[in-house]
């Protein structure tokens, strides 16, 4: 008995030790990272402010960085190869008042986000970082899906600017909506053939990827998910739980073109979700019927008059052309 009490006791004491020694590692990890984003920063402030100041020399005038590389890593060896050099200089560049730097960002983090083109998609991603705690790898996929532009042209100019400034806050049920939702990660090709139980079988092999291309706060409830009416059974493809809206949302797939009669179908599955599953403290169900394609005079004559929360949306195999988004974030903004 001594001896079992005895281990039970030893056990504790390791996980204490280990836990704290986790909790260390992870505390000098951040403040290591701290102070080699802010040490690079002020490197590429160095070689901007040599720069600006008139001290390159003809010698070696578009050279410096070779220059500089060569003799840094003489003296301190690697991590000074002309590619790093050029990323330091360009992060001072995109980020210019060091105030404006997050600890909570790792410098790989910080490399990514400095391929962005334009201010506002700078802010968005490091805001969006912050507040959602992506590692490096999911930062890479939201930014080659596009996703500033997708969210910001459901926006109005006021919007956009918003969602740069502060990050994209779910507040209400229009939040959770992109158009087009992007399942690139699929791998499945635009002109293969697939069937709808095919496609929400490979989502769901790929729960994570999909998560986070649908975005913050929801929670896998199940798919197929089973009504009986009226001796009829009906079938939902997928529902989730959004912990931050405190409501259920509906998902159906459909593979060719989005009907009136899908749309149909979705108030149907909110009029039974609000009655039949909805419990004290869940707010109104949301639908969202999710197509290749969209008519957009169809669906606004669809979903006229519907009290639900229904929206209509569309997905792609693919990533979304960037040129095209582009100009038409560009037109959205000049508009205004």
């Amino acid at each position: 008995m001594t001896n079992h009490l005895s281990t039970i006791s030893y056990n504790q004491l390791k996980e204490q030790i280990g836990e704290l020694l986790r909790q260390g590692r992870e505390q000098a990890g951040r403040a290591v990272n701290a102070i080699l984003v802010q040490t690079y920063w002020q490197i590429g402030c160095y070689i901007v402010e040599f720069e600006q100041k008139g001290n390159i020399k003809a010698e070696y005038g578009s050279e410096l960085l070779d220059r500089l590389s060569r003799d840094l890593t003489a003296e301190f060896g690697k991590g000074f190869s002309r590619s790093n050099l050029f990323q330091i200089r360009l992060f001072y560049l995109k980020f210019p008042k060091i105030q404006t730097l997050s600890g909570q960002l790792s410098w790989s983090h910080y490399v990514e986000i400095i391929k962005a083109e334009s201010e506002l998609e700078i802010s968005f991603y490091t805001r969006q970082c912050e507040k959602e705690n992506w590692s490096v790898r999911e930062l890479k996929r939201q930014m080659r899906s596009m996703l500033f532009h997708r969210l910001a042209l459901s926006k109005d100019k006021s919007g956009v600017l918003e969602i740069a400034e502060k990050g994209s806050e779910v507040q209400q049920a229009e939040d959770l909506i992109k158009d087009p939702y992007v399942f690139e990660f699929l791998g499945i090709q635009p002109k293969e053939q697939y069937l709808e139980g095919e496609l929400e079988q490979t989502l769901i092999q790929n729960l994570e990827l999909f998560l986070l291309e649908l975005g913050k706060g929801f929670a896998f409830v199940g798919r197929q998910y089973k009504i009986s009416l009226a001796n009829r059974h009906f079938y939902v493809d997928l529902v989730f739980y959004h912990r931050i809206l405190k409501c259920f949302v509906l998902i159906d797939l459909k593979r060719g073109e989005i009907e009136h009669t899908d749309i149909g179908q979705m108030n149907m599955y909110l009029n039974y979700f609000a009655k039949e599953e909805n419990v004290e403290g869940d707010n109104p169900p949301i639908g969202i019927v999710l197509g290749a394609y969209k008519d957009h005079i169809l669906v606004e004559y669809a979903t006229q008059n519907i009290t639900n929360q229904l929206f209509v949306s569309k997905y792609q195999l693919y990533l979304p052309d960037k040129k095209q988004l582009q100009e038409e974030l560009e037109r959205l903004l000049s508009d205004g």
